[in-house]
């Protein structure tokens, strides 16, 4: 696996949620008042039990769901509040890659890798797929650098599950975000892949200079490869600070009790 493309952008974007709270049902609330600063590169990893909102956090985020109450805001603009032509301008700043991959299975790798740029160009003009040489030659080299240069004119429904992560990888870095979003990226993938795909998120962080939020089952895989590690139970954030400070303790009250752990 190659390095991705030097890209850093050399300042690092600020997401601040303030009181967030998403309810699917009223009185249920799946987040309960949520507050956190992102505001350096690198990888955060969002642990904690299933149900507990992880995936609900991230997609308030790039507003797949629309929370209840609260505010997201990025750079002074507040996500929360979107709608329409803003809100499509505003996730192009937001790479996600998604657990089930979400690619167009019909389509080329190529093809899907620049789907990243549809953000960019007019809707009508989205229809035709019909691409810049610079942006073509841009998914062709991002290919090169997650491993799959000679994947480009297979269809997406030809690869594997770790291929097709990497796929995804290139498709959210394609965007030029300010942010990169991945919703449970290794929880269908094999051990071995899991890493590699954890790798190549990190790489990400680091070659850009950007945070990677990575919402994550795999405890030991949050301390291998975050710099910061966001506990989460019941909608609420439990602990919040460096790999090195997570303590049993700190897992027994994200995940309940002990018994798991023995």
């Amino acid at each position: 696996m190659s390095a991705l493309p030097n890209e850093a952008s050399g300042t690092c974007r600020t997401l601040i949620i303030r009181n967030l709270v998403k309810e699917y049902r009223a009185g249920q609330p799946v987040l309960r008042d949520i507050s956190l600063t992102i505001d350096e590169p690198g990888t955060v990893a969002i642990i904690g039990p299933s149900g507990t909102g992880k995936s609900t956090l991230i997609r308030c985020i790039n507003r797949l769901v629309d929370p209840t109450s609260g505010s997201i805001m990025l750079d002074g603009v507040d996500l929360a509040k979107l709608e329409g032509d803003a809100l499509r301008q505003a996730r192009r700043r937001l790479g996600m890659v998604f657990q089930e991959y979400n690619l167009v299975e019909r389509l080329t790798v190529i093809e899907n890798v620049l789907c990243g740029r549809l953000g960019y160009v007019p809707v009508w003009r989205s229809w035709t797929r019909r691409f810049p040489e610079a942006d073509i030659a841009r998914a062709f080299a991002l290919l090169e650098s997650v491993g799959l240069g000679d994947f480009a004119t297979r269809r997406a429904d030809q690869l594997s599950g770790g291929q097709r992560q990497r796929v995804g990888i290139a498709r959210a870095v394609m965007q030029e975000p300010d942010l990169v979003l991945a919703d449970e990226p290794t929880s269908s993938l094999d051990p071995k892949t899991s890493v590699e795909i954890m790798e190549l998120l990190a790489e990400v962080g680091r070659d850009r200079g950007i945070p990677v939020l990575v919402n994550i089952h795999n405890v030991a895989l949050a301390k291998r490869y975050a710099r910061r590690i966001i506990g989460m139970s019941k909608g609420l954030i439990v602990y919040d600070g460096p790999p090195a400070g997570l303590q049993d303790s700190h897992l027994a009250d994200i995940y309940g009790g002990e018994g798991w752990m023995e």
